[in-house]
């Protein structure tokens, strides 16, 4: 007899439960979670589909890795703190050695960003993976909306290496050799992406806006240049680029891949020039009078858009 869904809930999904803020988890109508007195709850939703979020000959546990990092850093953007997520898991079949490497990425993420699997649903069809994430800030956390003019435009990490990743994943090698190890380290940061939580967290009280780059940099940066009524000008050469990419693919590939190429997960940042600069990361212009996204030179193709003909 084949499996029902609650003997896949069972069998793969019910040992990620645990947190200290999870009263009740996988196993009842609804899962029960306890914040802070005064805190505000933070929730987000990503759903992640083959062929869009994932190339179809990804590893599972890559891809249920990968669909819980990318809602997480919805998280890191505001400065939440994790408290737990839910998936909805659409499948074609019930593969019992897919649905195992599923859950084996799943616990790792859960214990990697402290944000354990509390419910969710299962069911029949195209595959797609739908994660929820809750959270909870003191306050509002950090928006899109509060940008200033004379604040410096900051972001973390290094830019453009997730599109790298994508680009050897697809069969397309870099123009130059790069070696083993820097192929793995490109890949990796387009199949599991870091989301930065704790630099969410320090900029708490700090940073006026800041936004996640899922889309690319100056894609991103628009939303935060809207929402805020300001405009960001963003010098490109300051662009903190992958020294492998650009021994792999030259210097203007990479700068291309920085501004636009998506899928990195850094945070894009607004910062008063009273405060630090945190550690890892880069100011690559300021905030001024007027609307949009201004550049010091031109970028060509842009940031990516799912609606876009």
């Amino acid at each position: 007899m084949a499996d029902s869904e609650f003997d896949l809930i069972n069998r793969y999904f019910t040992g990620i439960g645990r947190g200290s803020q999870v009263l009740r988890a996988i196993g009842d109508d609804t899962a029960a979670l306890q914040i802070p007195d005064g805190a505000v709850l933070q929730v987000s939703t990503d759903t992640s589909l083959p062929g869009v979020h994932f190339l179809a000959d990804t590893l599972p546990e890559d891809i249920a890795y990968r669909a819980v990092a990318v809602a997480a850093s919805d998280l890191a953007a505001v400065g939440a703190t994790p408290t737990a997520m839910l998936l909805s898991l659409t499948l074609p079949e019930a593969d019992a050695l897919w649905l195992s490497s599923v859950s084996q990425g799943l616990l790792v993420a859960a214990e990697e960003f402290q944000m354990p699997l509390v419910g969710g649903d299962t069911t029949r069809g195209s595959l797609s993976l739908a994660v929820t994430v809750f959270g909870y800030t003191q306050g509002l956390g950090v928006t899109r909306t509060g940008a200033q003019v004379g604040d410096r435009v900051c972001v973390s990490g290094v830019l453009g290496e997730a599109r790298a990743g994508l680009a050897l994943l697809s069969g397309e090698p870099a123009l130059n050799d790069l070696g083993d190890d820097a192929i793995d380290h490109l890949t990796v940061r387009y199949t599991r992406p870091k989301p930065r939580l704790a630099l969410g967290q320090m900029l708490l009280g700090r940073a006026t806006a800041a936004i996640d780059l899922s889309d690319g940099l100056l894609g991103d940066a628009e939303h935060i240049a809207t929402a805020s009524r300001v405009q960001l000008w963003i010098d490109v050469e300051r662009l903190p680029l992958s020294p492998a990419c650009v021994a792999g693919w030259g210097l203007q590939q990479a700068r291309e891949w920085g501004a636009v190429g998506g899928d990195d997960y850094e945070l894009l940042f607004c910062l008063p020039k009273s405060e630090e600069l945190p550690p890892g990361c880069t100011e690559i212009g300021e905030v001024r009078e007027g609307r949009g996204v201004m550049t010091s030179l031109p970028i060509t193709g842009g940031s990516y858009d799912h609606f876009a003909e």
